[in-house]
């Protein structure tokens, strides 16, 4: 298999911005190596790295852990979003996602939707700024995406690496777009479409 994790400590210049922070404009495109796989022992997660080779992000859930509610970590173990399933929705499976640790007022909903190539719907909430709404077509199973804005720009993709399967893929990401917050959408795609899901112990086909 190829190299995945060349380097595991963090570094500076690794990714590391603010939860809501877009990348700078005057930046190119930012390029990550995503890998279904927690460095902890005991769990389930993902370990994902920059163009570099230094550690990016993580998630880290515990195999007794339902996985409803997950959290994006930056290298250094900083919260960047928790992303929690939303209950008793009458719109179709939803995840809420939450600024940092806080669980109290959500920043988007990603929420599946079940027309045509259409995977999901990720929508600002009220209150968080008014930022930019996004649509996300492919197929997750085969790590192959496209994120789309409300001017129908692909702001984001995720990408078969090749060789190595589906538990290594790419994710990149276009100038203006936060980068924590595409990888929390990733969070949430691999909840709804991932079978089995690699971040909860049960799965649902609602």
């Amino acid at each position: 298999m190829a190299k995945v994790h060349p380097n595991m400590a963090p570094a500076p210049g690794a990714v590391d911005e603010a939860p809501c922070a877009p990348a700078s404009s005057a930046e190119g495109p930012t390029t990550l190596t995503v890998w279904r796989k927690s460095l902890l022992f005991d769990c389930k997660g993902f370990t994902v790295f920059d163009a570099k080779g230094n550690l990016a992000y993580r998630v880290d859930s515990y195999a007794s852990e339902s996985g409803d509610e997950v959290v994006l970590m930056d290298a250094a173990g900083r919260p960047n979003f928790t992303v929690r399933r939303k209950r008793f929705s009458l719109q179709g499976e939803q995840w809420l996602v939450f600024a940092g640790e806080e669980t109290r007022r959500p920043v988007y909903t990603v929420r599946r939707s079940g027309r045509g190539k259409t995977l999901a719907h990720v929508t600002a909430c009220a209150g968080a700024g008014a930022g930019p709404s996004y649509e996300v077509e492919g197929s997750y199973a085969r790590r192959s995406c496209v994120v789309y804005d409300g001017e129908r720009r692909a702001v984001a993709e995720i990408r078969p690496k090749e060789v190595v399967g589906t538990d290594v893929f790419r994710l990149v990401v276009q100038p203006g777009v936060g980068v924590s917050l595409a990888m929390a959408v990733v969070v949430a795609l691999e909840q709804m479409f991932a079978r089995p899901s690699l971040l909860r112990s049960w799965s649902t086909v609602d």
